[in-house]
């Protein structure tokens, strides 16, 4: 039986076990059985020999003449068995004449001669080979039946822990509606077994992780609405302010966290998931070029091989602005901005990505090595790619620096 891909490593290991210990019970029964039979068989037909051999040496001794299956020195006797006889002793012994299974036994007749009985051995001879093959073909039967309703059962338990784990794929890829919903879980007169125990662990914990995280981004929705007002007001005072440097750091200051509360605003709705893009078809390398021109930065475009594609304009302009600001915010030497296709990659000669950010991916304020800024430009980047469906990676430069690579669908 070919299982599936998903279920060969356990459903192998627990058919390769049930087949082993299946083989070594039928095994040790098999053994115990034949053992038995084959001593109680080999005891009836050496009584049998012996009791003849008792007949054949009494018509000896009285001088009468012996059946057709006794003799004195007959040549199918065994040696060993002979020597026997010639010792003064009775033995028995099973050995084949012509191909015929024969029980033989023999004793002493005078002094240098021995007095031996042949009993046909065939039939019991039949009998344990018949018991033999009766015991393989039974065994056989029995280890089939086993590995089958073995693998029955575990391919069901296989089943129900491939479910939690696609569940368990949902949820860490951003789905934190999916739950396994084991009906064992929602009936508690029912046994409840291993796998409904992880099953119900995992919904309680995307349950508990869903109402978190639904709280951090009404919190952060809540906060940036309500500092929108106030810093309205803020903004009108500051431009009514006489002209002078007092009043350009307090201008700077306002403008910094209105941009900072513009961008919490952001992230809170691509948290929300419900951002949809308008697709429209672009020129990339000619939208890369109108970002670079916006952003009033010295970047170096190259355009290795320019397409069309079906994009959000204003999403990807905002993906590649926040990568192209921060190269030059957080990096060193030249930024170069290429374009290959539908890979659009982002390049600094500074000190590179921090490590937790090549691993794990940005994360909101998080900066590290005394950069400024609160680490909410890579976030909305991610964001607004993913609601385009394109991919972006973080990476290293062997040679130094900063390497951002955007992939389009």
């Amino acid at each position: 039986m070919r299982l599936r891909r998903w279920a060969g490593t356990l459903a192998a290991k627990s058919a390769a076990f049930i087949t082993v210990m299946c083989c070594a019970l039928a095994a040790l029964l098999g053994v115990l059985v034949h053992v038995s039979v084959t001593d109680q068989t080999v005891a009836q037909a050496r009584d049998q020999a012996l009791s003849r051999l008792a007949d054949a040496t009494a018509d000896f001794r009285a001088g009468d003449a012996l059946g057709r299956d006794a003799g004195v020195d007959p040549a199918g006797l065994p040696p060993r068995l002979r020597a026997l006889a010639l010792a003064g002793k009775r033995g028995t012994m099973v050995a084949k004449d012509d191909g015929r299974p024969l029980m033989w036994a023999a004793g002493p007749a005078d002094g240098h001669r021995a007095l031996a009985v042949a009993v046909d051995y065939s039939q019991q001879a039949r009998t344990i080979a018949a018991l033999d093959s009766s015991i393989l073909w039974s065994s056989a039967l029995a280890i089939g039946a086993t590995l089958l309703v073995g693998a029955f059962a575990v391919t069901r338990v296989t089943r129900r822990l491939h479910g939690t784990a696609q569940v368990a794929r949902r949820i860490s890829a951003g789905d934190l509606d999916a739950r396994v919903d084991d009906p064992r879980t929602k009936d508690p007169t029912r046994p409840q077994d291993e796998v409904a125990a992880v099953a119900a662990a995992l919904d309680g914990m995307a349950a508990s992780l869903q109402s978190k995280l639904l709280s951090e981004q009404r919190f952060t929705a809540d906060v940036a609405h309500e500092l929108r007002t106030p810093l309205t007001g803020l903004h009108a005072a500051a431009e009514l302010l006489p002209p002078g440097r007092p009043t350009e750091l307090v201008r700077d200051r306002v403008a910094a966290l209105r941009t900072l509360t513009e961008d919490l605003l952001e992230i809170s709705r691509l948290d929300a998931g419900r951002e949809r893009p308008e697709a429209d078809a672009e020129a990339l390398g000619t939208l890369a070029e109108r970002v670079v021109r916006a952003s009033g930065t010295e970047t170096e475009v190259k355009v290795v091989r320019d397409v069309w594609v079906e994009t959000d304009r204003r999403r990807l302009e905002r993906v590649l602005g926040n990568l192209v600001a921060n190269a030059h915010r957080h990096g060193r030497g030249r930024v170069v901005l290429t374009v290959e296709g539908k890979v659009v990659t982002v390049r600094d000669h500074g000190d590179g990505f921090p490590e937790y950010l090549v691993a794990h991916g940005p994360q909101r304020f998080r900066t590290e090595g005394g950069a400024k800024g609160h680490g909410l430009g890579l976030t909305i980047a991610v964001g607004q790619a993913e609601v385009l469906g394109a991919r972006l990676g973080f990476a290293n430069a062997v040679g130094g620096g900063a390497v951002a690579t955007l992939t389009l669908p």
